[in-house]
């Protein structure tokens, strides 16, 4: 029996509008991770607006041509530092492309791209059970432990 190694190309980068078609269903399955009903209509609107009207930086990736996860980055300000950040958002891999450095990949083209823009760095939540924390601190993000963080919801 012969053994043969499948090499997956895999490739990043900055999507555009051409792209939410692609972008929409892997939203769509983050946001029903994070218990949300599938709504694929709601996900195209979602990010159409937001590439639109400027207001988030979204990462794809692609094994082999095909859309396997994504990033987005919102823009915000620190006040005490006087310096432009960003919020990453949404990190997301399908579940079957997991454990294939997508993650990662996705994760380093936010940083260089804080970098490269010159922004003071980049900020992220995520739930207490979410497995991808050992990626973030394997990455070089450090927890906050000194603050915490509030809510408050008007509906």
């Amino acid at each position: 029996m012969e053994l043969f190694s499948i090499i997956l190309m895999t490739t990043i980068r900055k999507a555009h509008s051409g792209d939410i078609s692609l972008i929409a269903p892997l939203f769509d399955q983050y946001r029903i991770f994070y218990r949300q009903k599938s709504d694929i209509e709601g996900a195209h609107n979602f990010l159409t607006n937001r590439i639109q009207k400027g207001e988030s930086i979204i990462f794809i990736a692609f094994i082999n041509n095909e859309a396997v996860g994504f990033t987005q980055l919102f823009t915000s300000f620190s006040s005490v530092s006087m310096q432009p950040i960003f919020i990453l958002n949404d990190l997301f891999v399908s579940a079957n492309q997991r454990g294939k450095r997508v993650g990662s990949l996705l994760l380093s083209a936010a940083k260089e791209y804080c970098t490269k823009k010159g922004y003071k760095g980049l900020a992220l939540e995520t739930n207490k059970d979410n497995p991808a924390q050992h990626l973030y601190e394997k990455l070089g993000w450090k927890k906050d432990t000194d603050a915490f963080h509030y809510f408050w919801q008007s509906k």
